[in-house]
């Protein structure tokens, strides 16, 4: 797929078919995407999780609530990403600018993971609700918590939205010299 179409094509999927499940060549293909994603000083200071089979179904009450994330039940597929400890290059630099970079780090990798999922024909959904010490003591987790993937095939017939965005002109500024 041309990468233009797939940014296109991308979005946060609500309604999974419950009938495929992700199969494992796909969801390391997404791992892996997520791997070879850039980040500061080349520290990956997270870890992902992948749920599936049995494990899906404890993860799902825990990413609900308060009326959110109602689909998870839906869900084939959890990615749980975590904080880990950076390299001592990116905690120096960390400690130097005073900026903690695994946000960032983190966002990248889930941007790289989200649209390898695409790429593959799977709808996800990036989710900040959760119930981060439950799930990190299923998963027996050390980091933080950072975000939950919900990851498998669209159902059928789930139509592609418009994307509803700001203009390029509000989001940015071209600045020439001349």
């Amino acid at each position: 797929m041309e990468f233009q179409e797939l940014l296109h094509r991308r979005q946060s999927c609500r309604a999974y078919d419950l009938n495929r499940p992700v199969e494992r060549e796909k969801l390391l293909y997404c791992l892996e995407a997520a791997r070879l994603s850039p980040s500061a000083c080349n520290s990956q200071p997270y870890h992902l999780t992948a749920c599936t089979g049995e494990l899906v179904r404890q993860v799902a009450p825990l990413v609900q609530g308060e009326g959110h994330n109602g689909f998870a039940i839906q869900v084939p597929c959890f990615v749980v990403i975590s904080e880990a400890p950076y390299n001592s290059s990116a905690a120096m630099h960390a400690r130097l600018t005073g900026r903690d970079y695994r946000s960032m780090d983190i966002g990248i990798a889930a941007a790289h993971l989200t649209l390898a999922a695409a790429d593959q024909g799977l709808g996800s959904c990036l989710l900040g609700w959760f119930d981060e010490e439950k799930l990190r003591t299923l998963l027996g987790l050390e980091g933080e918590v950072r975000l939950v993937m919900a990851l498998g095939y669209a159902r059928p017939g789930d139509p592609l939205r418009k994307k509803v965005r700001p203009s390029l002109r509000q989001l940015a500024d071209l600045m020439e010299d001349d």
